[in-house]
């Protein structure tokens, strides 16, 4: 239910506030407590199309302004950002429910991300080859292209935009941006800020709204060659298959099902910190979340014992108070779908170790709270060990040795993080060639990513792609490759080459 006085919001597109065009609207509210954050716009394909129509006539000049002039504005926008960091924060922790050092290290992340792609601006770096020819110069060069359509979830609503609309804008794309339904406020603030850095009108619009509808249009729309998603792998598969028809580039960043690898001779309490934050830190909402801790079985009982006191020593609660470890989950969906898990591992025949249910009292009766929930005992082969949960739930699974550890990690179909405690160098070096994944960390847990390193994973984690650092350049530039013969006479190639 409303508040009185809430305050309703607009898509941007063309460069002005504008309602749906059916005038239907949907509400953004606190994970909680059930407070109403905003009121905003149920868009349609109508409004997706009005905001293609924006994005393609601001590209014709877009991606005609110099590198390094789309450089200066994302440096403005990283300052911004930087001045709008404790703002928000707060924000975050309301509409989002992430505590208040997580969601600051989120805005962190569109803070660094935004200035790491302004510097892209004087380099966007190309290759220059010598030729098999004499007088005949060879390079090749990025080129934008064209109207992107970004789709983001509502897990990290500052830092992942950034992932995607910061290189985007760099390389002279112009952009769709559909916020993820939960956290529409803090995708408005972003391009609120984009706005206020001076982005050019039709450069930058977002159309709020379902996924159903806005997002079905965006990837169906003829005039969008690109579309970014960051989603599960079920909506991944169904983006595939509806953009295939206009042979659409999709760059995809899906699911995780994240495993942290305990040797015997392991750093025991710096395991379990870093099992604790990797496990429950942003509730287990995170695509590298630890769901699954794979121990050496000479270690396990000390282990399990150790995380399980950590775990029921986090204090649950809203996100902006300033002693709460563990905030609620998104909606009250996720925490049915979490209990679900729980039956599941039941079911099996794990061994419930601590959590499992709702925490009861006043503080919680209007929010989606979940006790942060180890299980152990656990085979590689449960649901619970192959499935992503997405929430504060993980496995503890005994092994006898590191190449069954290994086995046990890869054994599932996502391959974004991993992470092994050991101090065998030898060890540490094989795990990092053998483990399956687009991410592997050292004696440390499996989040904690950095933008200026290529982010995202293989098999069912994604499409091939990769966010963040030079490598999400390829995801919006196509490759053209120049050629300048300069002899004043035809030049035949591998022809006159063969004599």
């Amino acid at each position: 239910m409303a508040l009185l006085g809430t305050k309703s919001f607009q898509n941007y597109i063309g460069g002005e506030w504008v309602d749906a065009a059916s005038g239907e609207t949907f509400e953004s509210v606190n994970p909680a407590n059930g407070d109403t954050i905003g009121i905003f716009p149920r868009s349609s394909s109508q409004d997706v199309d009005r905001a293609v129509a924006a994005a393609k006539a601001a590209y014709e000049e877009w991606r005609l302004v110099p590198a390094p002039k789309r450089g200066e504005l994302l440096f403005r926008f990283a300052q911004l950002l930087a001045d709008a960091k404790d703002e928000l924060t707060e924000l975050m922790s309301r509409e989002m429910g992430k505590v208040l050092a997580e969601a600051g290290g989120d805005v962190q992340e569109a803070i660094d991300m935004s200035f790491y792609m302004a510097g892209e601006g004087r380099r966007l770096v190309g290759h220059t080859t010598p030729s098999e020819l004499r007088d005949k110069f060879n390079m090749s060069v990025r080129m934008p292209i064209g109207v992107i359509g970004v789709i983001t979830p509502w897990n990290f609503p500052i830092a992942i935009p950034s992932w995607k609309i910061a290189p985007a804008l760099i390389c002279g794309n112009t952009i769709v941006f559909k916020p993820a339904t939960d956290t529409p406020r803090l995708g408005e603030r972003f391009v609120e800020l984009l706005d206020e850095a001076g982005v050019p009108k039709g450069v930058v619009n977002v159309v709020h709204g379902g996924g159903g509808e806005v997002g079905d249009a965006l990837v169906r729309h003829p005039d969008v060659p690109v579309i970014t998603l960051t989603g599960s792998r079920e909506t991944g598969v169904e983006v595939m298959k509806r953009a295939a028809e206009n042979l659409k580039h999709i760059h995809l960043e899906l699911g995780g099902k994240n495993a942290i690898i305990v040797m015997d001779d392991a750093d025991l309490d710096l395991a379990v910190e870093g099992i604790v934050w990797s496990a429950f830190g942003t509730s287990g909402q995170r695509c590298t979340a630890a769901s699954r801790v794979i121990v050496h079985e000479r270690l396990y009982d000390a282990l399990a014992s150790r995380v399980v006191a950590a775990a029921e020593g986090l204090r649950l609660g809203a996100g902006w108070e300033e002693d709460t470890d563990v905030g609620p989950l998104i909606n009250r969906r996720a925490v049915e779908k979490v209990h679900s898990y729980t039956e599941i591992g039941r079911d099996e025949g794990a061994e419930l170790l601590t959590g499992g249910e709702t925490p009861t009292g006043n503080a919680f009766d209007r929010g989606a709270f979940y006790r942060p929930t180890v299980f152990g005992r656990v085979e590689p082969g449960m649901r619970i060990a192959q499935e992503e949960i997405f929430g504060p739930t993980t496995a503890l699974i005994p092994v006898a040795g590191f190449e069954e550890a290994v086995r046990a990690a890869n054994g599932v179909k996502y391959g974004l993080s991993s992470s092994i405690y050991t101090r065998d160098v030898n060890g540490a070096f094989r795990a990092m060639r053998d483990l399956d994944t687009g991410i592997t960390y050292i004696n440390a847990g499996t989040i904690g990513a950095e933008v200026h390193l290529p982010f995202g994973g293989t098999k069912d984690t994604g499409n091939g792609h990769r966010e963040a650092g030079q490598a999400a350049l390829d995801v919006f530039t196509e490759w053209k490759s120049i050629y300048v013969d300069y002899s004043g006479k035809l030049q035949k190639a591998q022809i006159d080459t063969a004599e």
